[in-house]
């Protein structure tokens, strides 16, 4: 659907959303609603998406954009969290409730933390969220090119690097050493069938205890360094949140990369997991894209 209306519905409202979707129709030059209080960050976002049938508006507040979007159409908004005046989930509420405004779909991209029940709230009016980060404006360009049904050969040459870079991350999985921290063997074949496709080279703990064993032996073996790891929450002998509390005690794997696996859904895991020095975390039943998206994005370069 590209839009709707709740009934009984007024002659003039209805005209009104008509004359929107003719424009929209109408309109050959795509654009983009960047709202984002932080100058700096808003021009290199605009910079980064224009293109020569793109074009991208700003706006510092909560305010002008709900201003921007009763005047003007746009295609996509491109949404920062931390608002001056008011917060994004207030504003996405704001604009979802007032009928007159016309709403594009949302990318939210924060470099905040967001709890799942926060997550949960932003995928009501949200198409993608991505947390910032040293890859996600590949990311962002490639969500928002589909978002404007573009045509990646028609894009400038360095959106086109970027995307394929996006899209061909496997890549960055070739030859990498992931280690598994699993007591479930199910989990264990589910994920080396995930990973061992794409090129990784996948080593098992079947608790803390041993994967803190295998760090320990990848410090005398270069060529078994370790690159990331995926920590079960729940084992037996030593749980992955005390686990990785061992972890970040030794400066050596200050900076391993670390995704918890939980199968427990609630809305303080996500925290828990983080306080206990987790990069980033994911609920079971494990989403296939969702796990090698978060491996492709920690994995260090």
């Amino acid at each position: 659907a590209v839009g709707y209306a709740l009934k009984p519905v007024q002659r003039d409202h209805l005209v009104s959303m008509i004359e929107s979707l003719g424009a929209k129709a109408e309109q050959t030059l795509r654009r983009v609603l960047i709202v984002e209080d932080n100058a700096v960050q808003r021009d290199a976002l605009s910079k980064l998406l224009s293109s020569h049938d793109v074009e991208t508006v700003g706006a510092g507040t909560a305010a002008e954009c709900i201003s921007l979007l009763a005047e003007q159409t746009f295609d996509c908004m491109v949404l920062d969290l931390s608002l001056p005046d008011t917060s994004g989930f207030a504003l996405l509420e704001t604009l979802s409730e007032a009928g007159m405004h016309s709403f594009p779909p949302v990318i939210v991209y924060t470099g905040r933390v967001l709890s799942s029940e926060e997550e949960q709230r932003l995928r009501r009016y949200s198409k993608s969220i991505i947390i910032k980060g040293a890859k996600s404006p590949e990311r962002l360009l490639d969500e928002v090119t589909l978002f404007l049904h573009q045509v990646v050969s028609e894009l400038p040459d360095e959106q086109q690097q970027m995307i394929r870079k996006a899209r061909n991350r496997d890549e960055l999985l070739e030859g990498r050493r992931i280690l598994i921290v699993e007591d479930d063997v199910r989990n264990v074949y589910a994920l080396t069938n995930i990973l061992e496709p794409r090129g990784v080279i996948v080593d098992i703990a079947r608790n803390g205890e041993e994967a803190l064993e295998k760090l320990e032996q990848s410090i005398t073996n270069p060529d078994g360094r370790i690159d990331l790891v995926l920590m079960d929450v729940m084992m037996p002998v030593m749980d992955g949140l005390t686990a990785t509390r061992h972890i970040r005690k030794n400066s050596a794997w200050q900076k391993l990369p670390i995704i918890t696996l939980t199968a427990k859904a609630m809305p303080d895991d996500q925290k828990r997991c983080i306080e206990a020095g987790a990069n980033d975390y994911m609920a079971k039943p494990l989403d296939v894209e969702k796990l090698l998206s978060l491996v492709r994005v920690w994995m260090p370069q």
